[in-house]
């Protein structure tokens, strides 16, 4: 392709993806797809082809072929897993990045990708209020960025183990402990470090579903009498399911008077500490060892772009680097080498994203629409608790609203069948998506507020559609 024909094609490919955002603010389009597992599969040839074809050609097959295969997350209705960071500016950095086509193995391959990577972060720890002693980086996803920080932990603990032998050292074993709440990657994230199953503490958690303090003094005293070695605890800010908020001051100090890491998990809920008023729920946060924040959930920014904050970028160093000949420059000891502070070796321009969007939206805009999210969360729990038999069954910290509609004359099976079925039904229809859990080992639904379009009439077409639902799968029920 020559700069002339991706001047034109790109033309089109921008006016397609505007055209689309405007078809979705307006409603076109289901939430769900309609497609049946293996459709798309079966209208693709089965094999690369032999000649070009021109992009007229492909383009149109984005609408037949593609299109019908879209749930569509920047949907003003879409309110399952979480609010995703769909902003047009985003977009526009992912492209840019993708057009310079550099890659940071070092600073001297790319240096405004380091050095705007390097700024960036700084801007979004400042913005969220954390102590300039902590530094960032970008990876891929909160679940990378855990899997780094239990890493960390393991090194810390064992004197850097992996450069003896490692795994394979015969010394009393480590354990992690984390809220029962805790996202499923903290658990992925402690197996692949080499914890074991065994050894990963899921702390209960009180009324409110935040981490029981009192519980992990005890879990931490029982591990120590059998000859096991604590090593790190991990809090989150926003848990998956209710977004409850650990505390953090109570856990860190558990942390300095044992000695363990302590990650911080705010992937989804520490984008609110942009607002003031929700920074209380960090107290004692300047404790953590290491922090992720993810701005492609509720700050807007395109995915992938999470950022992992540490309070010692010298043991994330050393931990994480290698200094291959063929990668050494004159100027290593002057600058930052992100490959040393993840795991891949080469990096994308994701800071461009960030960068622009930040630029694009301004931190006040940020602030004003997590505010409203937030205020139109408060405002349909209000219609939940006004409408027995729905109930809310967890506190509305953030944006997310959990549900559950209870009529009488249902065993608890009945009830879990009858949620997971309502629910379904909400997202066949096309009018929303929306995402079932387990909490308290009986089935709730999430409704996951942030998108960029999403109005309250939009919450109000939802609420209407629950309410119909619900009323279809309940006189089911009631006809068995």
């Amino acid at each position: 392709m020559t700069p002339q024909e991706f001047r034109r094609a790109g033309h089109a490919l921008v006016e397609w993806i505007a055209a689309y955002r405007e078809r979705l603010a307006a409603g076109e389009f289901p939430v769900q797809a309609r497609v049946r597992p293996g459709e798309l599969i079966a209208r693709l040839p089965a094999a690369a082809p032999e000649a070009a074809e021109p992009m007229d050609s492909i383009l149109r097959d984005l609408d037949t072929l593609i299109l019908p295969g879209i749930t569509h997350w920047q949907h003003p209705r879409f309110f399952g897993y979480f609010p995703t960071g769909g902003s047009l500016a985003g977009v526009l950095g992912d492209m840019l990045s993708t057009g310079f086509g550099v890659i940071g193995l070092n600073w001297q391959a790319a240096p405004a990708l380091t050095e705007l990577e390097q700024v960036t972060t700084d801007w979004v720890r400042d913005l969220l209020g954390l102590p300039r002693t902590f530094a960032g980086v970008i990876q891929d996803t909160a679940s990378a960025a855990s899997f780094v920080a239990l890493v960390s932990a393991r090194e810390r603990a064992t004197d850097y183990a992996a450069a003896r032998a490692g795994l394979q050292e015969r010394r009393a074993p480590l354990s992690v402990y984390t809220s029962a709440q805790a996202h499923s990657s903290i658990d992925k994230a402690a197996l692949l470090a080499g914890f074991g199953r065994e050894h990963v503490r899921p702390v209960e958690v009180d009324s409110e579903y935040r981490l029981r303090v009192p519980a992990l003094e005890a879990a931490i005293r029982r591990d120590r009498a059998q000859g096991w070695r604590p090593c790190a605890v991990v809090a989150t800010t926003g848990t998956t399911a209710t977004t409850a908020m650990d505390p953090i001051a109570a856990i860190a100090e558990v942390a300095r008077r044992e000695a363990l890491w302590l990650h911080v998990d705010g992937a989804m809920g520490g984008a609110a500490m942009l607002l003031p008023e929700f920074r209380h729920y960090w107290g004692g946060v300047e404790s953590a060892d290491s922090i992720v924040v993810n701005p492609h959930k509720w700050l807007s920014v395109a995915f992938d772009c999470s950022l992992y904050f540490v309070r010692d970028p010298q043991h994330l160093v050393r931990v994480m680097s290698t200094n291959p000949s063929y990668l050494q420059t004159p100027v290593d000891k002057e600058v930052r080498n992100y490959r040393d502070w993840g795991i891949p070796l080469g990096r994308r321009f994701r800071a461009l994203k960030l960068w622009i969007t930040l630029r694009e939206q301004g931190a006040s805009a940020m602030r004003a629409r997590l505010r409203r999210d937030i205020e139109n969360a408060r405002w349909l729990a209000q219609l939940v608790e006004r409408a027995p038999p729905w109930r809310c069954v967890a506190p509305v910290t953030l944006q997310t609203v959990c549900v559950r509609h209870e009529p009488a004359g249902l065993s608890a099976e009945s009830l879990d069948e009858h949620t997971r079925r309502w629910t379904q039904a909400v997202n066949d229809s096309g009018t929303a998506y929306l995402t079932p859990a387990v909490v308290d080992g009986r089935w709730m639904t999430r409704v996951s507020i942030g998108n960029e379009l999403t109005e309250r009439r939009h919450l109000a077409e939802l609420w209407q559609a629950m309410q119909a639902a619900a009323d279809e799968s309940a006189a089911a029920a009631r006809a068995l």
